[in-house]
């Protein structure tokens, strides 16, 4: 693993799986954020040339032979630039943003997400887009997680399974292990506002793909589904 890393402050973790035709251009709009010193892409397991086209996009490429799920991905992107900031002997850790992997050229505008983590005023952000991508789905995965995290901890985030995220290094490791996947970002959420750790959201022009309606889309909100109420019976 290398990484070209600068002196930026915070590191991209971007979990992805088959997501060749759009992983270019949001690495390289990633990239580009203030701040910003390397982008760590984790395969989690691609069919495609998700790993080679990151790579050429500049990105430090993790792969899991198999697919692990989000959660996973996640521990692994951050465990990579753990190794690099050891590596460069600082002595105050990078501040974590994650963003998806179709996010493209849109990642671009992820800089507000990092803005109050760097200034000190948050432990963790969570993105709510501003342009709301009709998903074809009818909410209740979005409904679930969010009256779950309202009953955990008595605060309802506006789009609690945005998985736009970006958290300090002590956030992070606050929360781990993190749960499982799909149910990460519930989990990550009740985790750190438990343990009274400052969580904020911020509103972004971000946008990525819509899932549709078919077949594949239902069996993947039902994944979904799945692993927030996991999520939430492990956190009563």
């Amino acid at each position: 693993m290398s990484a070209g890393s600068g002196g930026g402050d915070v590191a991209v973790i971007i979990p992805a799986r088959d997501e060749a035709d759009r992983i270019q251009a949001t690495v390289a709009a990633a990239a580009g954020l203030p701040g910003v010193a390397f982008v760590v892409v984790v395969d989690d397991g691609s069919r495609d040339a998700t790993a080679e086209v990151a790579r050429r996009a500049g990105a430090v490429v993790m792969r899991h032979p198999r697919n692990r799920g989000k959660g996973a991905a996640m521990e692994t992107g951050a465990e990579a630039v753990r190794l690099v900031d050891q590596r460069e002997g600082r002595q105050s850790p990078r501040h974590l943003l994650f963003l998806d992997a179709d996010l493209a050229g849109t990642a671009a505008l992820a800089g507000p997400l990092a803005g109050p983590v760097r200034a000190g005023t948050a432990d963790m952000t969570i993105a709510v887009f501003s342009a709301t991508v009709k998903l074809g789905g009818h909410g209740l995965v979005v409904g679930l997680s969010g009256a779950g995290i309202r009953r955990a901890t008595g605060w309802r985030p506006a789009q609690p399974l945005n998985g736009q995220r970006c958290l300090t290094r002590a956030a992070f490791e606050a929360a781990r292990p993190l749960a499982p996947g799909w149910g990460v970002e519930t989990g990550l959420t009740i985790d750190l506002l438990r343990q009274g750790l400052r969580v904020t959201e911020v509103q972004v022009d971000l946008a990525h793909r819509a899932t549709g309606t078919g077949l594949r889309a239902q069996l993947h909100r039902a994944r979904q589904f799945a692993g927030v109420a996991r999520a939430l019976a492990a956190r009563p």
